[in-house]
């Protein structure tokens, strides 16, 4: 330790000496390790050589989903709550840079009393009497073993953190505008298909009844009829609850009231969807665009720094300085060449009986540290976790997808067929009603299966983590909008 203090003083007007580590990024970031390939086996899903564009929602080619996005990423209150955690860390490593400038304060101090005899040297009580006393003082920090240096350091780690949060509640506001959207569309959906069955149960009733009336069917041919219609009917409520509840969703993450919507997004009844290859990019750029890594790779750094803040602790600190003021027992006399003092020099602080509080601290800083690299590397494998499930439950929602319209169409056909033979008095009732149950079910389950391949779309852009680039500046409020309490 002795040696390491020489040398940083005689290296004092050079460079001065910092201690703690270097901070270096991880190699998954900087291209030292490759990065994992992504959709491998999903070509003719993905497009992995094309990059993901910065406003992904806009591959959609859905101006009302545009509208949407422009106005939540400027007007959301998420948003606002990140802007201000940036701005207090920007405030915060100003203070710290600030420290590496001189420090000066002035001191005035007039007072009236009596002084001790005996500690000015009187055989007698002095009289009480004023003191005018002034004392203008200037001092700079050397930081000769960098506890400044390693402080502005994770300063602006700390800084970059807090951009990358920002950046992450973009994301996510981004794909929830998206979410919230596409379940107000879907709904939209399974509501005009569930009216379509509905209207196809009507019309077998009627068919029923007609024929019942004629002396043909049964009166329990015509409750099942009846009861195929009711049970159709009954799913309705719960779909007008969905759309509802999407709107007021996207009406919260907008500003906006529900009623001040464009009046087409309740009226939407067929969610967004891309037909083409997406594009998603590669694994290198996937780990450089997701917010989080970037956060937790700077929060990695900031407890790096943070080592050498703690270890600057085991050393003295060194700052020089001076001061001069006025001193007198007379206001008049303030200004007087007698009055005036002045000092210079170092001041120099060491704890040396007391390093043990020190080397707690730098092991508390080791030990954070450490977390906050396995919290990184966390993060990395939970990027890779979910944009990998997102990208295999997407392609195979896809497969889905078709299969359930292949048989929509399947019992289309069947269903048509049987209300052929059975209008014609030829065909069993049972038989056309087993058929409009199967076709009933096929269209809502295509519907099913296309609105959950949109979120699984939307799902996918979120894990690629876009939408954080090239955004709307975010609205502001100022603390002189809120009403104050009246007294």
């Amino acid at each position: 330790m002795k040696r390491l203090v020489l040398s940083c003083v005689s290296a004092m007007l050079l460079a001065g000496c910092t201690v703690g580590p270097d901070y270096r990024r991880p190699a998954i970031l900087s291209g030292a390790t490759p990065a994992p390939e992504l959709a491998s086996g999903h070509e003719a899903t993905f497009d992995g050589a094309a990059p993901l564009p910065p406003r992904w929602w806009q591959l959609y080619d859905d101006p009302l989903l545009n509208g949407l996005e422009e106005k939540a990423l400027a007007r959301n209150t998420d948003l606002r709550v990140a802007l201000a955690s940036l701005e207090q860390a920007q405030a915060s490593l100003r203070g710290v840079e600030l420290q590496r400038t001189p420090q000066t304060s002035l001191t005035v101090d007039p007072t009236y009393g009596q002084a001790s005899g005996d500690a000015n040297g009187s055989p007698v009580a002095l009289k009480p009497g004023a003191v005018y006393d002034a004392m203008e003082s200037i001092s700079y920090d050397l930081d000769l073993f960098g506890r400044l240096r390693r402080s502005i350091e994770a300063g602006r780690a700390d800084v970059g953190a807090a951009k990358a949060a920002l950046d992450l509640a973009r994301v996510n506001v981004a794909a929830s505008t998206a979410e919230a959207y596409v379940s107000v569309c879907s709904a939209g959906l399974e509501i005009a298909v569930t009216n379509r069955s509905i209207e196809v149960a009507r019309q077998a009733l009627d068919v029923t009844q007609r024929r019942f009336d004629a002396g043909i069917a049964g009166i329990n041919d015509v409750v099942r009829a009846r009861t195929l219609l009711r049970q159709t009917a009954a799913t309705l409520p719960a779909l007008v609850t969905q759309q509802r509840s999407g709107l007021f969703t996207l009406a919260t993450l907008t500003g906006d009231a529900p009623e001040a919507l464009p009046a087409g997004v309740a009226a939407c009844a067929s969610p967004p969807l891309i037909r083409t290859p997406i594009p998603i990019g590669d694994g290198a750029s996937l780990l450089a665009r997701r917010p989080d890594v970037r956060q937790a790779e700077r929060k990695l750094a900031s407890a790096v720094a943070e080592i050498g803040v703690s270890t600057a602790a085991l050393y003295p600190s060194i700052s020089i300085g001076g001061g001069f003021g006025t001193t007198a027992t007379r206001l008049p006399d303030v200004v007087r060449d007698r009055a005036f003092h002045w000092n210079v020099g170092p001041l120099i602080t060491w704890n040396i009986p007391n390093l043990s509080v020190a080397r707690a601290q730098v092991a508390t800083s080791n030990a954070a540290a450490r977390g906050a690299l396995a919290q990184f590397d966390g993060t990395v494998l939970t990027a890779l976790r979910e944009t990998e499930t997102a990208l295999v439950t997407l392609a195979r929602q896809i497969d889905t997808e078709r299969e359930l319209a292949a048989a929509r169409d399947d019992a289309a056909t069947a269903n048509a067929n049987t209300a052929k033979l059975y209008s014609g008095g030829v065909g069993e009732f049972l038989d056309t009603l087993d058929a409009e149950r199967t076709l009933i079910q096929a269209d809502n389950s295509l519907a099913s299966a296309t609105a959950q391949v949109s979120q699984d779309q939307i799902a996918l852009f979120m894990a690629l983590g876009g939408g954080w680039q090239d955004t709307p500046a975010i609205a502001e409020t100022s603390l002189r909008r809120i009403a104050m309490p009246k007294r």
